[in-house]
């Protein structure tokens, strides 16, 4: 009898890198620095608490099962906000609303993949992403991104084959912080669109982009809906991490089999976590202006600190939104050095090997940082902690 899918799938790599630290004390002069899970660790801010206070106590329609593709009123207002956002015309009816965006991804291959299909994943890539290829049936075919951590749409188009299915970007990047040019996304738009495949569009850090104005402007094509798939979670904007709240936008028809799959697996998104996204988008844009503000002062101090580090061999790669990726300079493989940095430096990040394929030689040198958690101060103890790090 043959392994479940779920078997052969790698395990969790933040929970896998949570087990490195179990048992081992942390000095009160050198507590843990964990920079390994892109998740805000603070609660959302006040006034959007006191607000999910009064819908749980006076909204009985909070506690109850709601539509399968989420809250029209929320519907409404991710369409209207991206119609004005990317200056093009998104209907609420092009968008559903899933448990967090780990599903909406989930939910878009599901819609776009049958048994056998393949798809481009530019590596290195979000783990989940691989991993639910991987228990979905899905052959994930890398395409290397090379020292910019920018993928290639010529390299892209020698890969696909008749089994492919889509093309899956991440902009701003997770694990590599890069912002993808406007440029670069249409031309991938456009590769897609000749061979009939899906662009899958994950903009889950969009809130934290550097740049002004839209990052893009795949909405602003009339024909969009037949190529792109945009995904997209409150989770980092509000913080609304617990409450499981993200998006999918596309056409009606992919939205259509993408119900099927929701309905099946959580029957609807929380609708308390659904009305409080809805009142961050509707109450906090001042709010989510700071947050952006100061993700994009923590950007700076990373790339600072890595300037100061370059003497010593590490490179920093890629910054951007939560995350700074980058090359370190001893021989020993990425994972190797992840587990030693707990105990001899009492930093917990996650080696480049859980988000490249197998074997791959760049993994083994290089490391994400997930900066979101930590201020300007804890990135600059950070410093001195990789800095002190001896060779082996």
């Amino acid at each position: 009898m043959s392994d479940t899918r779920t078997a052969s799938t790698f395990p969790p790599p933040v929970m896998e890198a949570r087990r490195w630290i179990e048992g081992v004390e942390f000095p009160p002069h050198r507590p843990l620095l964990n920079v390994s899970q892109a998740a805000p660790v603070d609660p959302p801010p006040e006034p959007l608490r006191r607000a999910m206070a009064e819908i749980v106590m006076q909204d009985a329609s909070a506690h109850l099962y709601g539509p399968v593709l989420g809250l029209p009123e929320l519907r409404a207002e991710i369409a209207a906000t991206w119609s004005r956002d990317y200056r093009g015309e998104v209907a609420p009816e092009q968008v559903a609303v899933t448990s967090g965006c780990n599903q909406a991804y989930c939910a878009a291959i599901a819609a776009l993949c049958g048994e056998g299909a393949e798809v481009i994943l530019p590596a290195p890539w979000y783990f989940n992403h691989r991993m639910w290829n991987d228990m979905a049936g899905v052959r994930t075919v890398p395409l290397d991104t090379g020292p910019a951590l920018l993928p290639d749409p010529e390299e892209a188009a020698a890969l696909i084959t008749p089994a492919t299915r889509a093309i899956v970007l991440v902009s701003p990047n997770n694990p590599g912080g890069v912002e993808y040019p406007a440029a670069l996304l249409a031309a991938f738009r456009d590769l897609c669109r000749t061979h009939g495949l899906a662009l899958i569009l994950d903009e889950t850090y969009r809130d934290f982009d550097s740049r002004e104005g839209a990052a893009h402007d795949l909405f602003a094509d009339p024909n969009w809906a037949d190529v792109l798939v945009q995904l997209y979670s409150f989770s980092k904007a509000y913080r609304l991490t617990g409450h499981r709240v993200g998006a999918v936008t596309a056409s009606v028809a992919r939205i259509a089999q993408m119900e099927r799959f929701l309905d099946t697996v959580t029957i609807c998104p929380t609708s308390l976590g659904q009305k409080a996204a809805l009142w961050g988008m509707q109450n906090l844009g001042d709010w989510l202006t700071g947050e952006r503000t100061e993700i994009i002062a923590r950007r700076r101090a990373m790339e600072a600190s890595f300037a100061r580090l370059e003497g010593q061999g590490w490179q920093l790669m890629g910054c951007g939104a939560y995350f700074g990726w980058i090359e370190h300079p001893f021989a020993e493989t990425s994972d190797a050095l992840a587990q030693r940095l707990v105990h001899e430096a009492g930093v917990l990040l996650l080696p480049g090997t859980m988000f490249t394929p197998e074997g791959s030689e760049a993994g083994r040198r290089q490391l994400r940082i997930a900066f979101a958690n930590v201020d300007a101060g804890g990135i600059a103890e950070l410093e001195t902690r990789l800095a002190g790090l001896s060779a082996r």
